[in-house]
């Protein structure tokens, strides 16, 4: 039983190993093409604003905002120190270690209708910023695309659960009438 597990841990270690350069190969091609460094990541969700607004601001709930303004439908954070996370993630890619990191995260909120329904998109963009070492300064790097789409995932399920809660409120006071 252990070398079965053994040979499947070593598999997945192989496995494992040959994603994160054909991550890394990747990056090296989008940056020999001119890849643009500012993306940024969008959502329709067909929900109204009040429900979308409060949603981004509890999956933000860990950052502190720098920026809120609803009538605007923007926020954005202030910059918050990654060094350490982003030195574990790029340690198994071969990349050099960076003396400082940091990152901050833009997010748009815009009123819409998709098939006559209300609708609201959500649009978050990330800029990380790295330093090498001291004589270089501050410079922006591409994004892994983690962060944002795991935002947007967390979005979405904070939209489900509230609509699911309203829709049984709503449920309890027909039944209460009756």
């Amino acid at each position: 039983m252990r070398e079965i597990m053994g040979k499947s841990l070593s598999r997945l270690l192989v496995f494992s190993v040959g994603l994160i350069g054909l991550s890394s190969c990747t990056g090296a091609y989008r940056e020999s093409v001119g890849y643009d460094v500012d993306q940024s990541f969008s959502r329709v969700f067909l929900t109204d604003f009040n429900t979308a607004w409060q949603a981004v601001l509890d999956a933000l709930k860990s950052s502190s905002l720098d920026v809120s303004n609803r009538e605007a439908g923007f926020i954005q954070t202030k910059w918050t120190d990654n060094t350490s996370d982003k030195n574990f993630t790029d340690s198994f890619g071969g990349s050099d270690a960076y003396l400082k990191a940091q990152l901050r995260l833009k997010v748009n909120i815009a009123k819409g209708f998709f098939n006559g329904l209300p609708s609201i998109k959500v649009t978050i963009k990330k800029e990380q910023l790295v330093q090498r070492d001291v004589l270089e300064g501050w410079v922006p790097i591409q994004t892994d695309d983690i962060d944002e789409n795991t935002l947007l995932y967390r979005i979405g399920r904070l939209i489900y659960i509230r609509m699911k809660i309203a829709a049984l409120e709503d449920q309890k006071a027909k039944e209460a009438v009756e």
